[in-house]
Order: structure tokens, then C-alpha cells, then sequence
């Protein structure tokens, strides 16, 4: 069998087609194909003769062209693992074929194309990160343990005027010269006034009114509304207030701590000792993705890379696949998924991630880094921990080759950004613990 890699006429993005023209020759054709013929000789029906006993000539008559076809598409299907071992390639995505000589008696002839992985050298450059400095003072505590008290809050309905940080139920509609625009409708919201929720204009417009009044707020849309065709622009709200009611906040006192875990006994600075440890806990977290961040940021920056297009396809796949499953659409068809979550919006994060992923691995070549089956360990441990039945958890993990694979590849990502960190350059930033979670809360 003869072997010639050579660059496709299309090179595609990148310049990664390649495709192998492969002779096989005219004797391993008429072997394969008789062999197909005389299988088929030992169970052929033709009328007149009895089953299996038919002459060679006739079932070559009667089969031929189609074994013929059959086994040029094995042979063609058959023999690309042994072209491409031949020729040294490590192809990134499915080949396609095409027959192009294929006569009796002559050798078969096709090209396979397909995608190659990119051959690149890391550039190296400094990195340079900033390390978020960020202490848990008492006022993070007490906003978390007012966050607390307001989940498990009663609510009373009131006659008076209402006010901020009251309760209050209203239905609304917005109109613009007169017009009512799309999304200004609607209907029994539920409104903490004071939390920013709805437009300024409208919630100060709220306050001072009673239940069962319907009245107009004037309203000016900002200049950088993410509604474009809004920007800028007044409007006149028709709100009805339905209901009004002012919450307590339950005191700090036994059953409330026995409701967070604490023991009888157990005060306050319990509750205050606990919160805080969680904080602490989501800061590293946080600080830890931040570091990661500027470091895969700076990876990619320096080595831009081209990346095969079938890849991006399947990772734009997995995209849609998890936007989907996090927007509870996973019932939808595959035309509705595509149109809600179409390429063009996915593509350019899938194609990042496959950048990544042959960035990674070349850092991991070239620093010879290790899976530390222990932090594989680590890792699932803390994912069991969330659910009810943590054995089971991890028993079904360690059953799916895809979810452990999605493991280590975690585990081999902390251990290349962990690597790539202890040659940076690091410098302290000191910052707020808000400042530090928002852009964790706003991706969330």
C-alpha cells in the first residue's frame, strides 16, 4: 500500500487540512472481493439451483457490483488507521473520503482529509499577576448575618404609606409617547423597595403610596440602559399597588442559632465564628479563580494558536449541551437549541477552550507535570460531600469514564496553573471582599 501525505488544496482556518492519497493494490481488491463473493456462494437463493449450490460465474452475475462496492468501502475504511500510522500523522478530526480511480483489475485509489493538530513551541514570557489581598473584617459578617435573619423574616400587612424596605406588591405597565413597549408589563410583582430591582424613578414613585392606589410615575431610562431602543428616553408608568407589607427580622436568640447548626448554648459569636470560616473559604476560592484567570489570560495572549475547526464544532456542541441543562431546556429540539443558543454566539468561548486545551497540554509536556491521583481523590471527595448519599456519589463517578476524565482534567488544569504561578511575578493588591466576589456573583 502506498502512502503520500500531502496539505489539502483547502487548507481551511489555520492552515490544518491535510489529506493522504492512498493506492491500494488490484491484487488485495480481487482477494478481498473473492472472498466476499464465495461467502456469499455458501448462503445465495438463486432459483434453479439449491441453496449455496450455485456456479461461481452465476453468483459473480448475480453479486458482483454490489460485493465490488461493499468492498471498496471496507477497504477504504479499513486500511486509513494503517495509511495514517504510515504516514506518521496524528489526525485531530474524523477523515472524510473520496474514491478517486477504482477500475477492475487496477489499483483503488483515495484521498482521506482531515484536521491536524497545531505544532507550536510555548512562548515564553513573564507572567505577571496581582494577588488579592483580602482580609474578613466584622462588617462582611454582619452583612451576611443580616442576609440571614432577612431569609427567614415574617411579613405583615400594613395601611400606612409605603416606605423603604417595605414589601409591596404592585402591577405596572410603561409607556413611551403614549405607546406601550415591550417588557414595561407587569403583573402581582413582588417588590423590596429599596433593593434596586426596578428603575430608581419608579421605586421612589412607589413610596408614599397606600395599598389599593393606582397612580403614574414618571420615569427617565439611563443613557446606558441595556434595552437600546429605551436608552435615554422618558416614560410614564401606570402602576396599581396592590399590597403592602413590612418585614421583621427574627432576633438573634436560640432557635435561630439551632436553625444555622449551632448547638443550645451555642451565642451569637458562634454564629459570627461560623460565618466567618465560610467567608474565608469563598475569599481563597475566590482569590484562587482570580489567579487562575490572569494566568490562562496570559497563556492564550502569548500563544495564539490556530485550532482544528471540527474541534471547536464538537466544543461548541458541549456548550450548547451545558447552556441548556443550566437553563432547564434540556426538552427542547435540537433546531429550537441551536436558534436560543445559536454557533456564532458560542463559538468564539469553545474555540478559547480548545486553545486552552492544547495550550495545557504542551505546558504539561513540557514541565513533564503529573496527575496527583490524590487531588482526583480530593477533588471527587468534595463533590460527593454536597449530596445526601456521598458513597453512592462516588461509586457512580469512578463507573463513568467521561466524568472521570472531566475530573482529572480539573485536577490536571490546578496543577499547570499552579506550576506556570510559581515562575510569575506576583504583586499584593489589597481589596474588599465584595470587590473581590462580584465578578464570582455576576457569573454565577
Amino acid at each position: 500500500m502506498d502512502v503520500q501525505l500531502e496539505n489539502a488544496p483547502e487548507k481551511g482556518p489555520g492552515g490544518l487540512v491535510r489529506q493522504l492519497r492512498v493506492r491500494i493494490p488490484a491484487e488485495r481488491i480481487t482477494t478481498a472481493l473473492d472472498d466476499r463473493l464465495k461467502k456469499l456462494a455458501a448462503r445465495a437463493k438463486i432459483p434453479g439451483f439449491r441453496p449455496g449450490k450455485a456456479p461461481f460465474n452465476v453468483i459473480q452475475q448475480q453479486y458482483g457490483e454490489a460485493a465490488r462496492l461493499e468492498v471498496i468501502q471496507d477497504l477504504v475504511r479499513g486500511s486509513y488507521p494503517e495509511a495514517i500510522d504510515k504516514a506518521g500523522v496524528h489526525p485531530a478530526s474524523a477523515p472524510s473520503f473520496e474514491v478517486v480511480a477504482e477500475k477492475a483489475g487496477e489499483p483503488l485509489e483515495y484521498v482521506a482529509r482531515f484536521e491536524v493538530y497545531p505544532e507550536f513551541k510555548l512562548q515564553a514570557s513573564e507572567l505577571k499577576v496581582e494577588r488579592p489581598v483580602v482580609e474578613v473584617g466584622a462588617d462582611d459578617i454582619d452583612k451576611v448575618v443580616e442576609s440571614m435573619r432577612k431569609a427567614k423574616r415574617t411579613l405583615s400587612p400594613v395601611e400606612r404609606a409605603a416606605r423603604e424596605g417595605d414589601v409591596c406588591k404592585i402591577s405596572f405597565e410603561g409607556f413611551v409617547d403614549g405607546t406601550a413597549f415591550p417588557g414595561g408589563k407587569g403583573e402581582d410583582v413582588s417588590l423590596d423597595l429599596g433593593q434596586g430591582r426596578l428603575l430608581p424613578d419608579l421605586e421612589n414613585g412607589i413610596k408614599g403610596h397606600t395599598k389599593g392606589e393606582a397612580f403614574s410615575v414618571d420615569v427617565q431610562f439611563p443613557a446606558d440602559y441595556r434595552n437600546e431602543s429605551l436608552r435615554g428616553k422618558k416614560a410614564q408608568f401606570k402602576v396599581e399597588l396592590k399590597d403592602v407589607q413590612e418585614p421583621k427580622l427574627p432576633e438573634l436568640d436560640a432557635a435561630f442559632l439551632k436553625s444555622h447548626g449551632l448547638e443550645d448554648g451555642q451565642g451569637v459569636e458562634a454564629l459570627r465564628t461560623k460565618v466567618k470560616s465560610a467567608l474565608e473559604a469563598e475569599r481563597d476560592k475566590a482569590v484562587k479563580a482570580r489567579l487562575k484567570t490572569q494566568v490562562l489570560e496570559q497563556l492564550l495572549a502569548a500563544n495564539p494558536i490556530p485550532v482544528p475547526q471540527a474541534m471547536v464544532a464538537q466544543e461548541t456542541v458541549r456548550l450548547r449541551e451545558e447552556a441548556s441543562a443550566r437553563f432547564n431546556a434540556a426538552r427542547m429540539k435540537p433546531d429550537q437549541l441551536k436558534q436560543l443558543f445559536p454557533d456564532e454566539v458560542l463559538e468564539p468561548n469553545a474555540r478559547r477552550r480548545v486553545s486552552l486545551g492544547l495550550l495545557i497540554g504542551e505546558v504539561v509536556k513540557e514541565k513533564k507535570i503529573v496527575l496527583d491521583p490524590a487531588r482526583q481523590d480530593q477533588l471527587l471527595d468534595e463533590i460527593a460531600a454536597d449530596y445526601q448519599t456521598p458513597d453512592q456519589i462516588k461509586q457512580y463517578y469512578r463507573g463513568r469514564q467521561d466524568l472521570m476524565q472531566g475530573l482529572r482534567a480539573i485536577v490536571m488544569e490546578e496543577q499547570v496553573v499552579e506550576a506556570l504561578l510559581s515562575g510569575a511575578k506576583s504583586k499584593d493588591v489589597n481589596m474588599p471582599l465584595d470587590d473581590l466576589l462580584k465578578p464570582q456573583q455576576q457569573a454565577s
